[in-house]
């Protein structure tokens, strides 16, 4: 199973261009079963380049044998009765079963731009078993935004362990299959040596990169082409996986050649 995550920075390429068809050709390119993005728009044309498209539809377009999943952070009202929308996106080539979406924790913060912030989670059907795959793209310019969406991405992955009572009749109370395996993955907005990176280790996901690296840095997934106000590049986008997964990670590897967003793609392959 090979899973790529990567902030698309709404598909826009450090040449200016917006082209969610150059981001559907890089999935096709590396193969994998499981897209996780997070910046993707819909409606929003004041984004630079962008002219309003509806990226999550033109990818699924692109790719049509891989089903999506969309979780909306942002939804707002646009010109003439439309919506304006900003969230994460999971496209899956392997079969999906229940969706959920969860909104992130949004406290107040006067002094610093902010947005509302979600989690999209996917049970996918993979070779080796079921499990849940979520992707979610935490807050920029807030430390105490963060501390409480880690605390509360915490509580999600937990909740695939919780005992639900089993229910056979047809409706929306029938059950799903579930799973306590997880992958969470996403642009983090923090380095690896951040305090809540270890609060996500605590919660016992393991960080793939340092399971299959140890005592190696994260090669920088941010800012690597284009550093600005004197920060160098880092890493900010990780994946983790419970516990039951580690044996079956084989590779993790960052595409630090690609130019097609601000933030270079992780995959990651599990057997």
């Amino acid at each position: 199973m090979r899973l790529v995550c990567w902030n698309v920075q709404w598909c826009r390429g450090l040449d200016g261009e917006v082209d969610p068809a150059r981001i559907a050709a890089y999935v096709q390119s590396v193969d994998a079963d499981l897209a996780c993005f997070q910046e993707l728009a819909s409606n929003f044309p004041e984004l630079p380049g962008s002219d309003g498209e509806d990226q999550p539809v033109e990818l699924w377009q692109c790719l049509p044998d891989h089903q999506p999943a969309v979780g909306w952070g942002v939804d707002v009202p646009g010109p003439g009765g439309t919506r304006k929308r900003f969230g994460n996106l999971i496209l899956s080539r392997l079969p999906v079963g229940r969706i959920l979406r969860h909104s992130l924790p949004w406290p107040a913060a006067p002094d610093v731009p902010s947005m509302p912030r979600t989690a999209v989670e996917a049970v996918v059907g993979a070779p080796f078993g079921t499990l849940r795959i979520i992707t979610t793209h935490l807050e920029y310019y807030s430390a105490s935004h963060r501390a409480a969406q880690i605390a509360r991405l915490r509580e999600i992955v937990l909740e695939g362990s919780a005992k639900r009572k089993g229910e056979d009749e047809p409706g929306p109370f029938a059950s799903q299959p579930g799973s306590a395996s997880a992958v969470l993955c996403g642009d983090f907005n923090m380095p690896a040596d951040d305090p809540l990176h270890a609060e996500l280790r605590k919660a016992g996901l393991v960080d793939a990169w340092q399971s299959m690296n140890p005592g190696m840095p994260h090669p920088p997934t941010f800012r690597l082409h284009e550093p600005k106000d004197g920060v160098a590049p880092y890493c900010c986008d990780f994946v983790f996986v419970t516990p039951d997964l580690v044996p079956r990670l084989r590779s993790i590897r960052i595409d630090a050649d690609n130019r097609a967003s601000d933030h270079q793609p992780v995959i990651v392959e599990l057997r």
